[in-house]
């Protein structure tokens, strides 16, 4: 083949090398428009497992690597003053300059045209005259912006401006610094690479960034390769303590704001992307460079393996699209905990330092306490202490009072609508599929969205709560739940509005039904989707009728013995549609301002509240975001938010979307997750109104690293339920934990442990049964310490 290559990087150096290999008759041309040694950055971080890819690949350059890494397995945070170390991580770093080094001496060996300080020829040149053309030129990749229109990228410029510099102090192992200062947070990332150096992140948000004056070189425009002198000589005295005394080093340093890039496709015909031309995820997950280089060890492979450029490169996306895009939601998740750290800085210092570590979703607590049981252990007591119990117990098993009501555990069952009533009726199927969940170990079961009229159900199997006949049927749930199990239930109220009228969920969900529909209506005459009833505006007397529903609902339910009423607020329904500026494009008082769209909803719930028994629990379920340009985004949920906890709810209940058909959630594990913790800490955390997360919570360490992160006080968990009924119980057997919170019906205590599995005879190692997994402090803090004779590269 002859292969182009634009961009001499790691990621496209260390391709051409692979090709090489692979085949020495390959023709292979890279154009790099910077010198050999115009190398731009300090260190480079790597993981076991691309570290593993590359020895697979050719050992004799993973050889190379390894004798110029720095490895360590410690994090140390510096917060308040003092330094909190855990450990077993796992890290080798190395330097830039290094690595690319030996990729251009590995390419001078295998025989690799490179042409430094040239420009490429233009892509469709190159398209016409070399058989595969490879995309390897950064982030602000040519080859990419020539065929923008058939890649189609995105480009997600964030909040947070950072300068990478580099110190002559060598760090022992991966160096946080929280800096609180008159402007706000700043925080550093250090890390070293090599026996002489460290790479030195600063980052801050943007509003601190202007506030601290940094801003004055704004509009400066530096020639390459030069550096803002004037912010670098501020940073070395605002860091003066940090660095203790040695220097801090500039090479391209200016202030920058990370940019996400994403890309529809990566490959057309024989041009192909990789690397930050095709993705990038942010530094904080140290990616960029290992990202890069296994784009080319995939795409090596891939060309090597199908006997077509089509093939191939079909092949390579498939491969390695679903690992970019799970890093880039790892990614994301950390970009955005750093762009709001003066949020958390309030938290304790064990619990901040278990949020900063927990930050991205990849690490859990159990990670955290198979690699650092001391640190997990000082987590757990933390927590107990910060919630005034004194045992500790996994942070799902520790109970809590929700107003007036004690719940034994922070677990729920989500609401999940079952469409199985009749005339509003429930039946010996919601006795059945809420006892179960009741039995099977949760603090909270709550209802399906049980609705206050007949108009006001989403589907004829909708459940009611108009007639006394549905009060007495529900009566008969409630006084299940309460005789053979020890959890509480709770009542969803709401209202369809203009997503009623529809067909079963099996039938076709979200369709209209086919005859016999009911009007629907919405504070707007806007259907949910295309093939949706248009509905009828509501009217002040529609206003009047309607909160009259719920508050005779809200009295059939506390007739009911009902223990918490939460009423819906979310996922397009009538309360939802009028909160959010996409359903609700009235004139009145009714509309536009957030502050008129919350009119209605605060109404109705100031009556409900009136309605119910005080000394009962009322909470709220909000849709955080619409998920769509023109919507609700996480901002006007704090406001919402805040307007309910001013009006007396004691919960609210995040969750989001479902409020159009447009909508383009960025789903992921836990995915609704910082929209809880936003409201937690700047709504609730002063009142003392709980906040729950709800959304794809898969696991019980995820609801214990969110709880224990203090991102939400409890957790509701929906398809969980359904998969395994008696989840949280399981979930008990295998954290090996027995108490209260998780006590087994007297007719089930025979199958309260984790049935035995395959076994084997085989005889652990004598000397492993001498030591723990981790009782040798060796194998969990390993700190950077470099050789006496500094390795050279020739």
């Amino acid at each position: 083949m002859k292969i182009a290559i634009v961009g001499g990087g790691p990621g496209g150096l260390y391709f051409a090398a692979l090709m090489k290999q692979l085949d020495p008759s390959h023709d292979i041309t890279v154009w790099e428009r910077n010198a050999p040694d115009d190398t731009f950055g300090f260190g480079v971080v790597f993981s076991d497992e691309t570290l593993g890819g590359i020895e697979n690949a050719d050992p004799e350059f993973a050889d190379a690597m390894a004798r110029r890494f720095a490895r360590w397995t410690d994090i140390d945070i510096h917060y308040r003053g003092r330094s909190h170390t855990i450990g077993g991580q796992g890290f080798a770093a190395m330097s830039r300059k290094d690595l690319l080094r030996l990729l251009q001496e590995r390419c001078r060996e295998l025989g690799v045209s490179v042409r430094y300080s040239t420009l490429a020829p233009a892509v469709d040149d190159l398209r016409a005259s070399y058989d595969l053309v490879v995309g390897a030129d950064g982030l602000n990749s040519q080859v990419r912006a020539a065929r923008g229109d058939v890649f189609r990228p995105s480009l997600d410029r964030r909040h947070n401006r950072y300068m990478w510099l580099g110190t002559d102090r060598v760090f022992e192992a991966f160096q946080f610094f929280i800096r609180q200062t008159e402007w706000g947070t700043m925080q550093v990332h250090g890390y070293p690479y090599s026996e002489s150096g460290s790479t030195f992140i600063v980052e801050m948000h943007e509003d601190v960034w202007r506030r601290a004056g940094f801003d004055d070189t704004e509009e400066t425009e530096f020639p390459p390769g030069a550096s803002d002198e004037r912010a670098v000589e501020r940073l070395r005295h605002l860091f003066a303590e940090e660095l203790a005394g040695h220097q801090v080093f500039a090479n391209n340093s200016k202030w920058l704001g990370f940019t996400t890039v994403r890309n529809e496709r990566w490959h057309h015909d024989n041009l192909v992307l990789v690397g930050d031309a095709a993705h990038t995820a942010h530094f904080s997950i140290g990616s960029g460079t290992k990202l890069a280089m296994e784009d080319s060890l995939a795409l090596a492979a891939c060309l090597h393996e199908h006997p077509d450029i089509e093939g191939a490169l079909t092949a390579y996306e498939e491969e390695r699209r679903p690992v970019v895009e799970s890093t880039q939601r790892a990614a994301q998740a950390s970009l955005e905990w750093f762009e709001n750290i003066g949020m958390y800085v309030h938290q304790e210092p064990t619990q901040f330092c278990f949020n900063l570590l927990t930050r991205s979703r990849r690490i859990t607590y159990d990670n955290l306490r198979t690699r650092d049981r001391e640190f997990a252990d000082r987590v757990d007591a933390g927590f107990a202490a910060s919630q005034g119990i004194d045992e500790v117990a996994p942070a799902m098993f520790q109970p809590f009072r929700l107003g007036e009501l004690e719940l034994k555990n922070r677990v729920i069952v989500s609401p999940m609508d079952m469409y199985s009533a009749v005339d509003g009726v429930p039946g010996d199927f919601h006795l059945v599929h809420l006892g179960s969940k009741a039995m099977g170990g949760a603090g909270l079961v709550m209802t399906e969205m049980v609705c206050v009229s007949p108009d006001a159900r989403i589907t004829p199997g909708c459940t009611g709560l108009w007639t006394e006949k549905q009060r007495d049927s529900w009566a008969r749930v409630v006084s299940f739940v309460h005789d053979r199990s020890t959890a509480r239930i709770g009542l969803q109220l709401g209202h369809s509005g203009r997503k009623g009228s529809t067909r079963l969920m099996w039938e076709g969900m979200d369709d209209p039904l086919p005859d016999g529909n009911w009007e629907t209506v919405g504070p707007s005459p806007l259907p949910y989707g295309p093939e949706s009833a248009v509905p009828r505006e509501v009217t002040r007397a529609d206003m009047d009728r309607i909160t009259a529903d719920f508050v005779a609902a809200a009295r059939r339910g506390a007739e009911a013995g009902f223990d918490l009423l939460e009423l819906h607020c979310a996922h397009g329904y009538l309360l939802s549609s009028f909160l959010s500026p996409v359903a609700n494009h009235r004139t009145d008082e009714y509309g536009g301002s957030l502050h008129n769209r919350l009119r209605f909803p605060l109404e109705v719930f100031d009556a409900v509240r009136a309605a119910w028994p005080a000394e009962r629990p009322m909470i709220v379920r909000i849709s955080a975001t619409d998920w769509v340009p023109d919507g609700n985004t996480e901002h006007d949920a704090v406001g919402i938010a805040r307007a309910f906890v001013a009006h007396g709810a004691n919960a609210i209940d995040v969750s989001s979307g479902q409020v159009t058909k447009d909508e383009n959630p960025a789903y992921g594990r836990s995915y609704q997750t910082p929209f809880a913790d936003r409201i937690r800490h700047e709504v609730t955390a002063a009142t003392g109104t709980a906040v729950i997360a709800v959304g794809a919570i898969a696991s019980y360490d995820d609801v214990n690293s969110i709880l224990l992160a203090g991102r939400a006080d409890l957790c509701a968990l929906a398809r969980t339920h359904l998969y395994d009924p008696h989840w949280t119980l399981h979930a008990a057997a295998e954290q090996e934990y027995r108490g209260a919170a998780s006590e087994w019906p007297v007719q089930y205590r025979a199958g309260s442990r984790k049935p035995p599995t395959s076994r084997t005879d085989a005889v652990r190692p004598r000397l492993s049964l001498l030591r723990s997994d981790d009782s040798d402090p060796q194998n969990v803090h390993l700190r950077w310490t470099p050789p006496r004779e500094p390795v050279t590269v020739t």
